[in-house]
């Protein structure tokens, strides 16, 4: 019974082993966006060998059923980060130098300046310069009349 056991166990253990050892079968997590492994679209392709962060070699991948991606595509759109000159474009005509010339524009000059908003020289203040020292409250009551708080 031991021994049954132990061989059951070393079997599952070693199975588990061999499982990351094996092929991998690409599906892209959105469809339309493909998964370019090296250059391939590995997209519903077969991926076999180790690769990613945590193996630790430069083994390189062998993707069966993939198709190869071009870097540059052939496309009617300018890309500058290509290198390549664009096959079409605006089309420039240079004007003869002898041509009759617009007239001139007129002269425009703009000038900006900061300054402190004009005050008139005598302005009367808002409290006297000399306050009287002593300030009288209002009677109790007001203009009620006097009340008894009891």
């Amino acid at each position: 019974m031991r021994l049954s056991l132990t061989s059951a166990i070393l079997i599952a253990m070693t199975s588990a082993a061999s499982a990351s050892e094996g092929f991998n079968v690409v599906i892209p997590a959105r469809p339309g966006i493909p998964v370019i492994i090296n250059g391939v679209d590995a997209s519903y392709g077969v991926v076999e060998g180790e690769f990613g962060l945590g193996k630790g070699v430069n083994n390189l991948p062998t993707v069966y059923g993939g198709r190869y991606v071009d870097y540059a595509p052939n496309v009617g759109h300018y890309y500058p980060s290509l290198g390549q000159k664009p096959g079409y474009g605006r089309l420039e005509i240079e004007p003869p130098p002898n041509r009759k010339l617009p007239p001139p524009p007129p002269e425009y000059h703009e000038s900006w300046s900061a300054h402190s908003a004009p005050l008139p020289a005598t302005q009367a203040p808002d409290v006297p310069l000399y306050p009287p020292p002593v300030i009288v409250a209002p009677p109790m009551g007001g203009a009620r009349g006097p009340q008894n708080y009891r």
